[in-house]
């Protein structure tokens, strides 16, 4: 799990009045609202009744390296007892959503091309579309990753920046939700800010590992798991393991905001040059965002939400009140290209299955969607570069008395605990 990334790229034109009339500015474009919740019990998907409006699966044959392995995956979570209660999904149950990966993996290994692979899903799956952020179908793609940074287990002069451990009186629900901070009368308030934390030293003696840079320790938490490199060559791995009630806000949308940096040209990148040559800017930014995650030291994975490793391009994080957890999506979007040590070059079309695996901290809403792109310093570069509009399918395989159904944004059959355990937003 992880934090995640809403970067909108703008086009601002001025234009000037002709004679004596004062220069006159077209007011400035309004930015989508992505994060736009969807009215209570409403759900992200509604079945696609038009065949016009069923996308072309036949890219994803091209596209299946390591999606077996993400199938399987998912194929453990549905054995999970803790998995039935998320189901009903609309009409989809727990054991139809566990049998469509089942069908649909044997669709994948025997179908001869592109073309048969579409056909075959189209005879034999209902596909459903996110309604997205403007009830017309539009999803805004991010990307995370997992970061490798050099870090130590004790404090030295050169590593001073550390993570912390989940605090004994952070308060969370049965679904992980935090819900604040618990007084030693027992009252619940909200929790301390990060400007607090940090400035009070509040959290002293829960110090799971120290890093170099203030930087590379706040953007694990946005991610929300790493692989450090000790000194001693060895390596140690943190996952997330919780975070405070306090609002999320981005800095880099900070940034742009206050004129620091160019929207059009925002990456992480262009964040981590900023800081580079006004480190003492950092404090005031960081500070912005309210939000604190905690880490436990993890074997294996980075692990999503549902409790599975996340694959690399094959799991998608998304708000799990109102997306089906665990089963297999469709993404039509663009990706950057890698930039190695040219200027990056052109997106390029991403036409792929993935499996719903992941939460986003501030992935809550129908038009927002996060792709694992990978581990290490070239997956954080394209993660910090991800943001393109695109859409988002689901399948599910046909049964009887399946096939009429609304096509209009659907409520929840039956109530379905929404898991908000936010991980992280991918800052961009």
């Amino acid at each position: 799990m992880r934090l995640s990334r809403a970067l909108v790229f703008v086009a601002v034109a001025a234009t000037l009045s002709t004679g004596c009339q004062s220069p006159k500015k077209k007011p400035r474009a309004r930015r989508p609202n992505y994060e736009q919740a969807l009215p209570a019990g409403m759900m992200a998907l509604q079945k696609v009744t038009s065949p016009g409006d069923i996308p072309n699966f036949g890219p994803g044959y091209a596209e299946r390296d390591r999606l077996l392995e993400a199938i399987e995956r998912s194929q453990s979570y549905f054995e999970k007892p803790s998995s039935r209660k998320y189901y009903p999904y609309l009409d989809i149950s727990h054991d139809r959503a566990r049998r469509s990966l089942q069908a649909f993996k044997e669709v994948l290994q025997s179908a001869s091309s592109e073309k048969d692979l579409h056909e075959r899903i189209v005879q034999g799956f209902e596909v459903y579309r996110s309604i997205g952020y403007n009830g017309q179908g539009v999803v805004l793609f991010t990307g995370y990753c997992e970061p490798v940074y050099d870090a130590s287990l004790t404090p030295t002069p050169e590593f001073r920046y550390p993570l912390y451990k989940l605090p004994a009186d952070l308060v969370k629900d049965e679904e992980g939700t935090p819900l604040g901070r618990r007084r030693a009368d027992g009252g619940i308030v909200s929790y301390f800010t990060r400007a607090e934390i940090e400035g009070r030293n509040l959290l002293a003696g829960q110090e799971l590992v120290y890093l170099r840079d203030k930087l590379e320790a706040y953007i694990v938490h946005i991610q929300g798991s790493a692989r450090l490199k000790l000194p001693d060559g060895t390596e140690y791995r943190v996952g997330y393991a919780g975070k405070t009630d306090r609002p999320y806000t981005s800095i880099a949308q900070s940034l742009v905001k206050e004129g620091k940096l160019k929207r059009e040209e925002l990456s992480l990148r262009k964040v981590k040059e900023f800081f580079a040559a006004h480190p003492e800017e950092m404090d005031r930014y960081l500070h912005q965002n309210e939000c604190f995650v905690f880490f436990t030291h993890s074997e294996g994975g980075p692990y999503g939400s549902i409790g599975v490793p996340v694959t690399p391009y094959r799991t998608i994080a998304t708000d799990k009140a109102v997306f089906p957890r665990g089963c297999l999506a469709y993404l039509e979007t663009r990706l950057p290209a890698t930039e190695g040590e040219k200027p990056a070059e052109p997106s390029h079309e991403f036409r792929s299955f993935a499996l719903d695996q992941d939460t986003g901290g501030a992935i809550r809403s129908a038009g927002r969607a996060d792709l694992f792109i990978g581990t290490g310093p070239e997956a954080e570069l394209l993660a910090g570069r991800t943001q393109s509009e695109g859409r988002l399918y689901y399948i599910f395989i046909k049964e009887e008395g399946t096939a009429a159904s609304a096509s209009e944004p659907q409520h929840a059959a039956a109530p379905a605990p929404a898991a908000k355990v936010a991980a992280t937003e991918a800052e961009k």
